[in-house]
């Protein structure tokens, strides 16, 4: 959401060593204490990097050896919302493969990087809630294959064939997978062949026609303004070699995929020459405001904002009001230890971000507070979306989820984390 180098620079995950007391092979995901606690302590994620039930997407019968694991947050055994995670306990080894059979991810899923050691290590990255990249996922010849931005070998493979070897993927441990709400048969079925036409042009058109944008303050998408980077990439898609060339970050990359899910590639194809924007390209989740609305006002047309996550999460738990605010403190402790763990890259980032988002612990505490909204939250909040761009950033796909259910819009649901051994 903000200038970051955060999709391009990859580095080393240190390893969690996830030696889990497996459960039986499951086709539902089951809650075991003793496995709950081991989870726990080998994760070592605050409460906010989990999420209510309510976010949570109803899951078709799925078929895997896997371990599946309902993981309870301890830090929310005694509150209300339910807060934690669906765990797919798997190993490297084969993971497209049995992922793409396993039913539990389907096409169009987008795929974000968790990086547990985020959490406690700042503002910046407890807000980000630890995730770095996103990717959307489509299944071809019953396997799982990945497509990102950048499309290169990092997050592609060598063969740019995108089937979770990239080094990217084969250092994150941690991944967590978010389905768009309402997905027909028929969509997923387009985005497919989108993603089929650029993953198989990849070395073509990355980075001639499509190029990686590092600074997440500057997206494409302007309110009120036609979306017509969203058309160029359909028309290089296409191989119609639009005239100049688009710079995106992953998470846009992955948002303009899901806005072609209504257009057909052979028969949308003239559209896509006239001038104008097709009228089957549209938004799939409304480009969120830096704070939004939903703590204040509680109303079905309520939104989110990039930087409400841990409030949201925190706020599902209906803690007493004392209990609440100490632990929305948390949120804005730096804990040294947690900080040497980050890349010096990331490192970097959260260190320059700290002032700039210290701001957003009054508007934490105050935006919720008992009795209404304190006039200070709601300037700081003003200030924020006056400052930053409505945008898409990696981690508001899972922000959208912490809406309620039958929120207007909510258009995202969480389907499970990956957990790679």
């Amino acid at each position: 959401m903000l200038k970051s180098t955060y999709c391009r620079a990859v580095l080393a995950l240190l390893a969690i060593g996830m030696a889990f007391v497996n459960p039986a092979a499951s086709k539902d995901f089951t809650f075991d204490e003793k496995t709950n606690k081991e989870v726990a302590r080998k994760l070592k994620i605050p409460v906010f990097f989990a999420v209510p039930a309510s976010s949570r997407a109803d899951l078709p019968s799925i078929d895997t050896t896997d371990p599946l694991i309902d993981f309870r947050h301890p830090d929310a055994a005694d509150a209300q919302g339910d807060i934690g995670l669906r765990l797919v306990i798997s190993k490297r080894r084969g993971l497209a493969q049995r992922l793409g059979t396993s039913g539990l991810i389907q096409t169009g899923d987008l795929l974000l990087s968790v990086r547990p050691e985020w959490g406690g290590a700042g503002v910046y990255p407890n807000i980000q809630m630890g995730i770095s990249h996103t990717g959307i996922a489509y299944i071809k010849d019953g396997e799982l294959h990945n497509l990102d931005n950048p499309m290169n070998a990092e997050f592609l493979g060598n063969q740019l064939r995108g089937e979770l070897d990239g080094s990217h993927y084969k250092t994150i441990n941690v991944l967590h997978v978010i389905r768009p709400r309402g997905l027909t048969e028929d969509q997923r079925a387009r985005i497919l062949d989108w993603a089929t036409r650029l993953a198989s042009n990849a070395k073509r058109v990355y980075p001639s026609q499509i190029s990686f944008n590092q600074d997440y303050n500057a997206p494409k998408y302007a309110p009120g303004k036609p979306i017509n980077f969203v058309k160029q990439l359909g028309q290089i898609a296409l191989g119609q070699n639009p005239p100049g060339n688009i710079g995106m970050f992953c998470s846009e990359f992955t948002w303009s995929i899901l806005a072609l899910k209504d257009c057909d590639a052979d028969t949308a194809s003239a559209a896509f020459r006239k001038s104008g924007i097709p009228s089957c390209v549209k938004p799939p989740m409304q480009p969120m405001q830096a704070t939004g609305d939903y703590v204040e006002r509680r109303s079905i047309k309520s939104y989110a904002g990039l930087a409400d996550g841990p409030l949201l999460v925190i706020d599902a738990m209906n803690l007493p009001e004392e209990r609440k605010n100490k632990m929305l403190q948390t949120v804005f402790v730096n804990d040294p230890g947690r900080l040497a763990k980050l890349s010096p890259g990331h490192k970097a980032i959260a260190e320059t971000m700290k002032p700039k988002f210290t701001p957003l612990e009054k508007y934490y505490s105050g935006i919720g507070a008992k009795g209404g909204a304190t006039r200070e939250a709601l300037a700081i909040s003003a200030r924020f979306n006056k400052e930053v761009p409505d945008n898409y950033s990696p981690t508001s796909y899972l922000v959208n989820t912490l809406l309620p259910v039958h929120n207007r819009n909510r258009t995202m649901d969480y389907v499970a984390t990956i957990v790679i051994e």
